[in-house]
């Protein structure tokens, strides 16, 4: 799609500084910013590449003042970063049809609901009683289990699995090889040392405008439900074990785990390969950096954590000189 710089502003809410009239069809970097492009500057570490950028339009905070001469012309905005996300997003919506569609093979049945202009992709079986909302779209190969209900606008992308019986709510976006209620890890240990399984009869709930990442698992519980709340994000090859719950607006990178019955507050950022222990609790607004292990319930708002086992931020740092020093002895 093609855009003028004053069309951008208008959706953006942001004001042109030079050439009203250019024009843009892709985005790019800004450190490989090229004419037809339009790029975003927000971090100050890159802005060397401002000056000497070949994009046509960058959008820019609106405090941001210029050391040199810049060729591009600039959309001041309140903050950069958000900003451009939001014009993906419009983009995206723009490019996105939503025109009733039908693969080939599809397995359903006549107890299935499917909502006005749904795309479903070739190869996708779609359970008895399923429910599925108004313009979301289900790609190839795409299992969905027996009384499972999905919402409006998802997008389910190829090769997902959803057990019968799960919940997701509206603009829910799940990424390929997800599986959606497969049983917790929970097995009953016998006089003889052998395990007995424990049947999981529980569900998933996934509130709205979640997304979940490829090769993401979430277990569903054994009694009650695993809860994932409104706005969480979850990057690819997470495990959430079952009977957890995650606040919402939690981010989580990629190879986390968290283990069964843990409670994650609201507005939580959890860094790559963290672990954390089953049946604890993680505070509102904890910080939990890049491969922290909590073993403990973290129960005052607000901190930084690293290590494992984790420590606040300080005593952490604290902690490492110590190490570092034994270490040299």
């Amino acid at each position: 799609m093609e855009f003028k710089a004053k069309e951008i502003a208008e959706i953006l809410k942001g004001r042109v500084e030079g050439d009203p009239e250019v024009r843009v069809s892709t985005f790019a970097r800004i450190e490989s910013g090229k004419p037809g492009a339009i790029c975003f500057f927000a971090n100050p570490k890159y802005e060397h590449y401002v000056y000497d950028c070949e994009a046509d339009i960058i959008i820019v905070n609106d405090d941001f003042v210029p050391q040199k001469p810049v060729k591009a012309t600039m959309i001041r905005v309140p903050n950069a970063y958000a900003s451009v996300a939001a014009l993906l997003d419009y983009v995206t919506a723009q490019k996105r049809s939503y025109k009733r569609y039908r693969g080939s093979n599809i397995k359903r049945f006549l107890s299935t609901r499917i909502g006005r202009k749904v795309y479903v992709g070739s190869g996708s079986y779609l359970g008895k009683r399923a429910r599925i909302g108004d313009y979301t779209r289900i790609y190839e190969q795409v299992y969905i289990g027996d009384d499972v209900v999905i919402g409006k606008k998802c997008i389910i992308y190829p090769g997902v699995r959803i057990y019968p019986g799960m919940q997701i709510g509206d603009n829910v976006i799940i990424h390929s090889n997800a599986v959606i209620g497969a049983d917790g890890f929970g097995f009953a240990p016998l006089a003889d040392g052998s395990y007995k399984k424990i049947e999981h009869t529980g569900n998933v709930i996934i509130e709205d405008d979640v997304e979940i990442g490829a090769n993401t698992t979430v277990d569903k519980s054994q009694m009650g439900a695993t809860i994932i709340r409104k706005g969480v994000k979850i990057d690819n090859l997470c495990q959430i074990a079952h009977n957890v719950e995650i606040g919402e607006n939690t981010v989580m990178a990629a190879q986390t785990g968290i283990a069964g019955s843990t409670k994650i507050g609201k507005h939580c950022i959890i860094g790559g390969q963290v672990g954390i222990a089953g049946h604890l609790t993680i505070a509102d607004n904890t910080t939990l950096a890049g491969q922290t292990g909590v073993i403990s319930s973290i129960k005052t708002e607000g901190q930084v954590l690293f290590g494992s086992p984790a420590l606040p931020h300080r005593q952490f740092l604290k902690a490492y000189a110590v190490f570092r020093k034994n270490g040299k002895e």
